[in-house]
């Protein structure tokens, strides 16, 4: 037997996946209420603030990751971020393609932009990004935003593979 506060303290890993809104079977939630006289629309739970700043953190970790591999560090980047969309499709069971894709967007483009500031003479880069930062960010952001996506497909894809009945 255990102690009520050891009980509190050891949580398993749906609870922490819940919390998250990343354990949270579509099929098993309950049909949606009207709380306060607001209505509920179709659009209600298709953005989580907290899955997007677990994306966010994954995608990075994983631009990070990939780019420090030394032959392929600039594909690596794009690896390293479908990566983190296919370990969230992997582990979750909603769909959360905007906060991934998003995510994804935000890490490669500022990624993009920050490897140029780094890789050019600092005056040339800054007339650089002044006449083409806008395409340099946007090419960064549609790709790492589309490996972001894949990433999660391919995730989710195997999971339902994995949790079919055969």
């Amino acid at each position: 037997m255990q102690r009520s506060d050891q009980r509190e303290s050891e949580r398993s890993a749906e609870d922490i996946l819940s919390d998250l809104d990343l354990g949270e079977d579509e099929s098993s939630s309950p049909p949606p209420t009207q709380s306060g006289g607001g209505k509920t629309g179709r659009f209600d739970g298709l953005f989580s603030a907290r899955t997007f700043l677990l994306a966010l953190a994954l995608s990075i970790g994983g631009l990070v990751v990939g780019g420090a591999i030394p032959i392929v560090g600039f594909i690596g980047r794009f690896v390293g971020i479908a990566a983190a969309g296919f370990l969230l499709g992997l582990v979750g069971s909603k769909r959360r393609y905007v906060e991934i894709g998003l995510a994804g967007a935000i890490a490669a483009g500022l990624a993009f932009v920050l490897s140029t500031l780094a890789s050019v003479f600092a005056p040339f880069a800054v007339q650089l990004l002044a006449d083409y930062g806008l395409a340099i960010a946007g090419v960064g952001a549609l790709s790492g935003g589309l490996a972001g996506l894949v990433g999660h497909y391919l995730g989710r894809d195997l999971r339902d593979g994995l949790t079919r009945d055969v």
